[in-house]
Formats: C-alpha cells, structure tokens, sequence
C-alpha cells in the first residue's frame, strides 16, 4: 500500500489588491477636511517658515531638525501655494505612502493574508498616523521613508533574486527617513544589524565573503553593508544640499559635521516646559495625548487630538509580549522583528536626552506595535478564534468612528464639547 501523499504547503495569494482598496479609502478619509483648520495650527506654525526659507534660500530656520521634511513641506508650497493645501498635500500623501507600504512590509514579513489585513485596518483606525497625515509637521515623512525601507528589506529576504535592487531602493530610503527625523536611526540600523547577525550565525569563517547562506542567498555581507550601510548614508548626507546654497548661513560640505554637533547642542537645549509634554511611559499607556487645536476657527467650534486609539493601544501591549515570546520560543521571525522594531523605537526615547516629549514622538513606535496587534489576532484567528479577533477589529472601528470630530476638526456643538471624549483627566 502506498503511503499518503503530504500535505500540500500553503501559499496564500498576495492581498495586493485588498491592499490598494483599503489604501484608497485611507486617502479619501485623509482628504475629508483637510484644509481645515485654514490657519497653521501646532507646530505647523515652526515648519512652515522653515520651509518657505528652503523655497527663497534666504536662512536656514529649525536646524534642530534634519531637512528634507521642510524641503517636502516646501515642495507642497511650490506646487500648490502657500496656503492650506499647499501645506498639507505632501504629509497626505506620505501618509498614503506609510500606509500602502506598512501593508507590504507586513506581507512580505508574514506571508499571511489576515494579519496583512488586519493591519490595514488596525493601522487606518489607530488615530496616530492618521492624524499626522493631515497636519504640516515631520514625522509623517520619516515614518513614509521607513516603511519604504521595511517594505524593500521584507521583501528582499523573501524573494531572494529581486534582492539587490530592493535593498538599493530601501537603503535609500531609510537614510531619507534619518534625513527627516533622527528618531528613524535605530530602526533604520536593524535591518543590516539582522543581515550582520544571520549571516555571522550561518556562515562562520566566511562572513565576509560567503553568499550562499541566509538572510539572502546570492549576496556576500559586504555588498549587503554597501545597500544598507553606505547608501542610506550618501542619502542622508544628499538632503543637506541646501546648506550649500543659503544666503545666510551656508556651510561647505566639511562642515556637515559642525552642523550636525550644533544640532545636537539645539536638541538638547533646556526649554520652558510645555503643557502637553509627556514621557515615554505616558505614550505606552495613552495616558497624555495632545490638543493640536482646540478653537473657533472657520465658522465652528473645532479640535483636533492626538491620541492613540482607546482599544488598541492597550490591547496591543499583551500582544507585544506574545511577539517577544513567540520569536524567542517558537522561533518565528516576523514576530520577533516586530517586537524588535518597537523595541529599538522606543528604546531611543527611553534614554534620550531631549528634555521635552510628546506623545508625537510614539508615532513610529505605535506602528510596530499595531503590527504586533496584528500577528497575535492572525494566531487567534488560525486556532479558530475568529469571533474574538474580528471583534478588535470591529471595536477599533467603532473607536474611530466615536473619535471621528475630533481627528477631523469637525464642527462641534460648544465650547464643552471636549468633555465628550476627554475620558481621563489627563486628556483634557
């Protein structure tokens, strides 16, 4: 008698085209009242000075920052004024671009359809992105690059002969997302840190030079560090180009190293405190948000709150230990990299030096663990607890929906409106 034949593997299809669907109606929601509200608000009143002196090369302002998030800022202006659309319309799309992006990194880290759309809707719904996706500031820019950067690399070790050209684009793109903000640096460092430990573990003696072992087969570690080391350094470095041509202000090319110490020394500076300044802890728990706007402005009372959703900021932290435990126990990788990505995100907050937070800064960090969310609903939903894993989903909705006046600066009914969603003391 012969024996049965094995089980076929699974190969789910790609969730590509779910995946652009849910990207449009991510973009329509961004588009809903966009240039609103019509004058700068938060620190849009910082950025976009900044970025008209890009536009006349007069003086460089903000230096405590890398440019190219102002240079993309000036970009909007150029093309469509300097007014509200003009302001916003490059942070929209970013936002698009981190979305889209995020889905892919995702897919290609996991191979699963669920937790690929999961995450599509635990990322359109978790408040923060989508938040910053309608308002002129720089973390939209930096989180657009790096899930560029994650997407390519993903990718990259899945399809092991597209690898060289995915790994140009990503380095690249993950120097451009330091080149926005520094809080991308130690998630921009893990993918050739994961190369380095992979392939030390794989090929021994030859490191260097071996290209016949994981993460990608075909490639020595030394081409490897030129796509993710060199590369996204030379793009870096490239986003300073203005520097050369100020009126005021300007530097030579060996003086990249003055100004990056002088943009430390900003970094660092002690400033008056802030009423919504907050500490890494206070993020985790979603325990101190931000009023961007709370006013009459364009005939209503309007606010806009930056906050993470009420439901899956929490439910995520005990699906960031399942990540942990699974990649350490069970050896799966796409776990153990979400967990780490948040990890290295966070981390920098944890010891950083800058004297004054916001919750803005968990932006980047929230993204991973959305994503963290997302793969332990996928093991509920493969053990057959389907009921339970929708229901996050459907509660994350529902949470957007309730928040829905007050992401959008929706007109509201008065002055007290706020009372509505100020749940806590310390959300007000």
């Amino acid at each position: 008698m012969s024996p049965l034949p094995e089980k076929s593997p699974s190969h789910p299809r790609d969730p590509v085209g779910w995946t652009v669907a849910f990207t449009a109606l991510f973009a329509a929601l961004i588009a809903v009242r966009l240039t609103i509200p019509s004058l700068p608000f938060f620190d849009e009143i910082h950025y976009l000075p900044a970025a008209r002196t890009v536009l006349d090369l007069s003086h460089p302002l903000n230096r405590e920052h890398p440019p190219l998030g102002k240079e993309l800022l000036a970009l909007g202006i150029a093309l469509f004024g300097d007014r509200t659309l003009g302001w916003r319309i490059m942070p929209a799309l970013f936002g698009v671009l981190a979305y889209f992006s995020a889905l892919r990194a995702l897919w290609f880290a996991t191979g699963s359809r669920f937790a690929t759309l999961a995450y599509g809707v635990l990322l359109a719904t978790g408040f923060g992105l989508f938040i910053q996706s309608r308002i002129a500031m720089l973390d939209v820019f930096m989180i657009g690059f790096t899930m560029v950067g994650l997407w390519m690399c993903a990718g990259a070790m899945r399809e092991n002969e597209t690898a060289r050209w995915r790994l140009a684009i990503g380095g690249i793109a993950l120097g451009l997302a330091v080149a926005c903000k520094w809080n991308a640096a130690p998630v921009a460092m893990l993918p050739g840190l994961a190369f380095l430990a992979i392939r030390a573990r794989a090929a021994g003696r030859h490191l260097l030079t071996g290209h016949r072992y994981p993460p990608i087969r075909g490639m020595t570690l030394i081409e490897a560090g030129l796509w993710l080391g060199l590369l996204p350094l030379a793009a870096y470095c490239a986003a300073y180009w203005p520097f050369l041509l100020y009126e005021k202000g300007s530097i030579a090319p060996s003086g990249l190293l003055a100004l990056h110490a002088k943009m430390l020394e900003l970094q660092e500076q002690v400033v008056k405190p802030h009423t919504y300044m907050s500490v890494w802890w206070e993020w985790v728990l979603n325990w101190r948000p931000i009023w961007y706007y709370y006013e009459v402005g364009d005939g209503a009372q309007r606010g806009v709150l930056m906050i993470g959703n009420p439901l899956t900021m929490l439910a995520a932290l005990p699906a960031l230990l399942w990540c942990l435990w699974a990649g350490i126990l069970r050896r799966r990788n796409d776990a153990l990299a979400v967990a780490l990505l948040y990890l290295a995100a966070i981390g920098l907050w944890v010891i950083a030096p800058k004297p004054v937070q916001f919750y803005y800064h968990y932006l980047l960090p929230s993204c991973f663990l959305l994503a963290a969310l997302a793969l332990a609903l996928d093991s509920l939903w493969q053990r057959g607890w389907r009921k339970l894993a929708l229901g996050v989903l459907g509660g994350s909705i529902a949470m957007f929906v309730v928040f829905w006046p007050i992401l959008t600066a929706a007109p509201l009914a008065g002055p007290a409106s706020f009372e509505f969603w100020a749940w806590l003391p310390s959300w007000r």
